[in-house]
Formats: structure tokens, C-alpha cells, sequence
């Protein structure tokens, strides 16, 4: 391991990651892991790319130095902002699979018992088929999990890191709901929201912002696609901040003109299912419970609308096509897992079919404490109102030295 001191993390981060990871690895009779999943990856070693549709992977044995297997053009990341030693590029006319089965062999795992990440999105079937039938004389095991079980619970340096993805959130969702009025654009509301969001130091997250108004709410995950915004219309917003790869998430909604009863009722049912659930979150309430709590207050309305989903999923690194980390732990029924002390989670209590044909939300993302819970944002949970006659004054853009000259 390299000692470096220009990673997202201090170096003592790494080597307990690792040192725990190895612990897991002993204890489940694993000689070596393969990792390729880019939040695994970025979680161990500071890896990341963008160029994650090709094959990558960490070969990390219990007793020796790992070893990174990337294209060519990707080992640079690997030297530029990770620990690792050593690195095995192949180039785009190579075979990366032939790589990864010779690094197994030449580093005395061929005959081992070597984990592999079976349900990772960019390991697929057709290349572990090939790994398994090239890797004869070894044994291959499902160890998918290994990674998440350690990132299931944040540290502190990871919160403070998560603390700035929630500024960009927070920034970026205020610009949204400022422009989310009669006569603008979705697309001229997401364009301030990204805006927002990069000014204030975030970076591209794993999921653009939804921008849905009016009868659009409705369809699901739906986003920008030019609509312009008519009076009286609401528009829902879920907005995805992200710093370093960890991302924290807020769904808000905007309202032009007068906030109906039903939708004054839906925002007070959104809000309660929010005080409820963080007045007893805390370690050792079970997963199911804390769904329990957030989809009986939901549940219990009189404007039509339900909870059609999880209430609420892990949060932390991500790449796209997706910023949760629901896979490790989702808030739904039934999981009787215990909430522990650095968990993160994205509570979702929002309402769909607001008088049957409104979708509109209220969310938070909230770490759980040693005795409690907090929330990492200060953002009014209100329903932004805004009165006939409001319209959007984009921001302008700052000037440069260059566009100033170029001007006269």
C-alpha cells in the first residue's frame, strides 16, 4: 500500500477497510476476493472512472499486496489517486478476462478458494462463465456482500464528505424550486438546479435531478422533457447531491397559486411520517419497523394517495445508473435487520395520487447517531407556494477575464 496524503480519505481509512474486509474474508474460508463493483472499488481504494463499462477489478488475496486489473487508458486513475502497487492494464485488443485468470494464477491463487462479486452489474454473466471455465483447478465462490457489509455503516470522515454532497443538494434543490414556476421550462429548471448544485462544489451525481410538473408527476421517475410549467400546476423535484461519489438525496415539491386542502393534507402527512420516524430512530430499531412507521402515517390519509414503494434505502458512493444503496439495505417490510450507529438512509414518505392525479414528496436523508438520529439538511419541508404572477430570473452567468476582452 502506498502512503499518499492526497486521497478523498487519510491513509488509516484505507488500511482499515482492508484490514476488515480481510477479517470477513478469514471468516468465510476465502483465500482471495475479486471486486468489481465501482463503489466497491472506489470504497477501498479511491478508484474511480467513469470508463466502468469495461472490465475492472481489484484481485485483493488475504496474505499479499492487491493487485488492480483495468483497460489501458484507465490504469492511470489507479496510479493518480489510489494506494494501489500494482497494476495489470490491458489494452482495448487484450482480453480481460485472460488478465484476470493469469494475475489469479501468477500470484500462487490458482488452485485457491477465490471469491467473486456474482451479482454485480458490470461483471456479466457471459464473463463469469469464462472465468469459471478458465479457472479449472480453483475454486470460485459467490461473495457478493463482502464489501457492502463494511459500507453499510458510515464513518466520521465519510460523514463530513457526505455533509458536502448535502450542501450541493440543498443548493441545488433551493435554485429548482425558485424556478419551478408558470411560463419556465423543465429544462430551465433542471439547467438551476445543476447550476446550483456544481456552484456550490458538487460534482456529476449518479442520477440528474427529476424535474416532473403537473400530470407528469405521475409517471414514474420521470424528468425533464421540456413541458413548460402552467398556473396552478405543481411540480415535484428529487434532487441528488454528490461530492466525491457520496451522495445524499431530497425530494420537495413547489406549488403555483393556492395550496388546496388535500395538498396542505398531503404535506402535513409527509412531514408527521418524518417527525415519527426520527423521534425513535436510533440503534437497534429494525428495519421493518422504521418502514412501519413511515408507511402507517402515509397510509392513513384522506386525499387518495399511497406509498407505492420502500420508504427509505441506504445512501453513500454511487455511480450510475443509480444513487442508492438500496441493495445492501432498503426500509421494507419484513427486514428485521437493526439500524446501527453510521448507517445512512434516504427516507422517502412520499404520496402518490394526490387526489388521483398528483404525485408530491418530502424526503430527508438521515444518519443514524449513537443514541439517535440527524438530519444532514436545514431546508424548509413546506411546500414552496408561490403566488399568481411569480417568474423565473435566471442566474447570470459570471464573466471571465477573457469574456470581458473578447466583449469590447
Amino acid at each position: 500500500m502506498r502512503a499518499r496524503d492526497d486521497m478523498t480519505f487519510p491513509i488509516a481509512e484505507y488500511e482499515r477497510r482492508l484490514g476488515e474486509l480481510r477479517d470477513r474474508m478469514e471468516k468465510r474460508g476465502l483465500d482471495a476476493v475479486v471486486i468489481t463493483d465501482p463503489e466497491n472499488l472506489m470504497y477501498l481504494t479511491d478508484y474511480q472512472t467513469t470508463g466502468y463499462s469495461f472490465f475492472q477489478a481489484l484481485v485483493v488475496p488475504l496474505d499479499d499486496e492487491p493487485v488492480m486489473i483495468t483497460r489501458a487508458m484507465e490504469e492511470s486513475n489507479a496510479i493518480a489517486r489510489t494506494w494501489v502497487e500494482r497494476t495489470r492494464p490491458y489494452p482495448d485488443t487484450g482480453d480481460a478476462i485472460q488478465e484476470l485468470v493469469l494475475t489469479l494464477n501468477q500470484s500462487g491463487l490458482g488452485t485457491k478458494r477465490v471469491g467473486y462479486e456474482r451479482n454485480s452489474y458490470f461483471f456479466p454473466a457471459y464473463q463469469q462463465d469464462r472465468v469459471h471455465t478458465s479457472f479449472s483447478h480453483g475454486v470460485l465462490m459467490d461473495c457478493f456482500g463482502i464489501v457492502e457489509a463494511g459500507r453499510a455503516r458510515k464513518s466520521d470522515v465519510e460523514i463530513e464528505v457526505m455533509r458536502k454532497a448535502a450542501a450541493a443538494t440543498e443548493a441545488g434543490m433551493a435554485a429548482g424550486l425558485a424556478a419551478a414556476v408558470p411560463g419556465s421550462t423543465e429544462n430551465e429548471v433542471a439547467a438551476e438546479i445543476s447550476a446550483a448544485m456544481f456552484r456550490a462544489g458538487g460534482e456529476f451525481p449518479a442520477v440528474m435531478p427529476y424535474v416532473a410538473s403537473g400530470p407528469r408527476s405521475m409517471i414514474g421517475h420521470a424528468t425533464w422533457e421540456g413541458r413548460t410549467i402552467e398556473p396552478g400546476e405543481h411540480v415535484f423535484l428529487e434532487v441528488g447531491g454528490c461530492y466525491r461519489r457520496y451522495h445524499t438525496a431530497m425530494m420537495r415539491t413547489a406549488v403555483n397559486g393556492e395550496l388546496s386542502d388535500s395538498m396542505w393534507q398531503a404535506q402535513e402527512r409527509m412531514k408527521l411520517a418524518l417527525a415519527e420516524l426520527k423521534s425513535v430512530m436510533r440503534p437497534g430499531l429494525t428495519v421493518s419497523d422504521a418502514d412501519s412507521i413511515v408507511r402507517r402515517v402515509i397510509s392513513d390519509n384522506n386525499v387518495q394517495a399511497r406509498l407505492v414503494t420502500r420508504s427509505g434505502y441506504s445512501i453513500g458512493i454511487a455511480f450510475p445508473p443509480s444513487w442508492d444503496e438500496g441493495y445492501i439495505l432498503s426500509l421494507n417490510p419484513g427486514d428485521f435487520n437493526a439500524l446501527e450507529p453510521g448507517m445512512t438512509f434516504h427516507v422517502i414518505p412520499w404520496m402518490w395520487g394526490v387526489d388521483g392525479d398528483k404525485t408530491v414528496g418530502i424526503s430527508d436523508t438521515i444518519r443514524v447517531t449513537e443514541d439517535g438520529c440527524e438530519s444532514f439538511f436545514t431546508l424548509d419541508e413546506d411546500f414552496t407556494v408561490h403566488e399568481s404572477g411569480a417568474v423565473l430570473t435566471p442566474v447570470s452567468p459570471t464573466l471571465t477575464d477573457h469574456d470581458t476582452e473578447e466583449a469590447l
